[in-house]
């Protein structure tokens, strides 16, 4: 397999959004600056909005969950939106918020797994820890900025088998015991404190930021092993947090390819890996009020939501090699065959045979070939925004994702040409709508 030009730029400028994205907070960060750079305007939600047709806007909830989209030139309600959606979390481990932790001569920090991670991968790993802090500047106001250690400053050791030599079969995690990353070795009369290592760190990196002290903050470990190319024929992609930032920057890609003959929307929710439930979340009220000030409420939003469509865009379980017995024999995506149509009798996925075969026929249309995936049945299923989304809106909704193996591991892989194709197919979407 040979990657056209086309390919490799497009690889190229995911790999910069994941590089610039270790947190939902930077990834609603990157996507913000791409926007503004493609002519996206502002908004607030306290604001009054005075949309115009035509133009482009976005706006974010928490600093961490964003809609995007564009108004067309013939809004009304016989117009629905042509909607994307996806999320910016990976499941992690997250700072607790008293965290310090001294033992044996060691500085380390207490963490909480947030969402399903797979947590051996997180082993003997170069870790460093972005996100949102909340602090009071020396003018007593409250203000929150995003840091960025970048640099590693943290791991988790293995046991050494000489001490555990049961490990390769038995071993198991205890979160709390196993998983606190050691920061430094601390001395007898040292008072090493997160707090002030924050601190230190923001003053360090710029002179405009004056924190009398930090009140809060959510701040997560990532693995700073930049993406990569794998394979002889470069025929995968190895990074973190694949698993839903391919489909954000795909969106994101596919929406600022079009333009104002559709009114597109692209969400990116936050909080998807732990339930959605939240004010930022796929089942709090960000995309339908939203929507309501976009095309009104009542009969005006029922009527668009009733010729709308979401294409739901989450990773799929790509047939794995050394386990072909997790798969259901029909079943079995594989990398670089094009995007995943998702199904599951019991509504897991909200895809049902009128929007697969929309999706069906959007792929036919550009050339990409298409797969499904089905669950085995005795298995149980993951699920998405999709369903909750359907359930919220009540609009037609298709599951979709790219082929990933090591899907929750601090380092997934999926093929080097799907997103691309992916793009593809959902600039196609962007560009003429569900009806064509």
């Amino acid at each position: 397999m040979t990657l056209n030009l086309s390919q490799i730029d497009f690889n190229e400028k995911l790999f910069k959004f994941l590089v610039n994205s270790p947190t939902p907070f930077h990834v609603v960060q990157t996507t913000k600056k791409l926007l503004d750079e493609h002519g996206f305007e502002s908004l607030d939600e306290s604001d009054s909005w005075q949309l115009k047709p035509g133009h482009k806007y976005y706006v974010d909830r928490n600093q961490s969950s964003i809609i995007a989209f564009t108004v067309s030139e013939n809004l009304d309600s016989s117009v629905g939106f042509n909607m994307v959606g996806a999320h910016t979390d990976s499941p992690c481990l997250k700072v607790k918020p008293n965290p310090d932790r001294l033992k044996s001569g060691y500085f380390q920090l207490g963490v909480e797994v947030y969402g399903g991670a797979l947590l051996n991968p997180w082993f003997d790993r170069d870790l460093s820890i972005a996100g949102r802090i909340s602090y009071e500047n020396d003018k007593g106001d409250l203000q929150s900025t995003l840091i960025d250690f970048v640099e590693p400053i943290a791991v988790i050791p293995s046991l050494a088998i000489h001490l555990d030599r049961e490990a390769n079969e038995n071993r198991s995690i205890n979160k709390q015991n196993h998983l606190p990353p050691i920061l430094c070795l601390t001395g007898k009369n040292e008072n090493t404190n997160f707090n002030d290592i924050i601190v230190r760190h923001v003053s360090s990196n710029s002179s405009e930021l004056k924190i009398k002290q930090v009140l809060d903050y959510e701040l997560f470990l990532y693995d700073t092993q930049k993406p990569s190319y794998v394979g002889l024929k470069k025929e995968f992609m190895a990074s973190a947090r694949l698993d839903n930032l391919l489909s954000c920057f795909t969106g994101l890609m596919s929406l600022l390819n079009s333009d104002d003959s559709q009114s597109n929307v692209l969400v990116c929710s936050d909080h998807e890996e732990v339930g959605s439930a939240s004010t930022s979340g796929a089942q709090g009220p960000f995309l339908k009020s939203v929507l309501e000030r976009i095309c009104g409420t009542g009969e005006s939003l029922t009527r668009s939501l009733h010729n709308s469509v979401m294409i739901s865009a989450d990773n799929a379980h790509g047939i794995h090699p050394n386990f072909p017995d997790k798969h259901d024999e029909n079943h079995g995506p594989i990398f670089n065959q094009g995007p995943v149509i998702k199904f599951n009798a019991n509504q897991r996925y909200a895809t049902n045979s009128d929007t697969s075969a929309m999706f069906k026929s959007f792929c036919q249309k550009v050339d990409v070939p298409v797969q499904s995936f089905v669950v085995r049945s005795d298995m149980a299923c993951g699920s998405t925004i999709g369903p909750i989304t359907a359930a919220e809106l009540g609009v037609n909704t298709v599951d979709i994702g790219l082929p990933t193996f090591a899907m929750h591991s601090i380092r997934e892989l999926a093929g080097s040409s799907d997103a691309y194709n992916l793009h593809k197919v959902l600039s196609y979407f962007y560009q003429k709508g569900s009806g064509n």
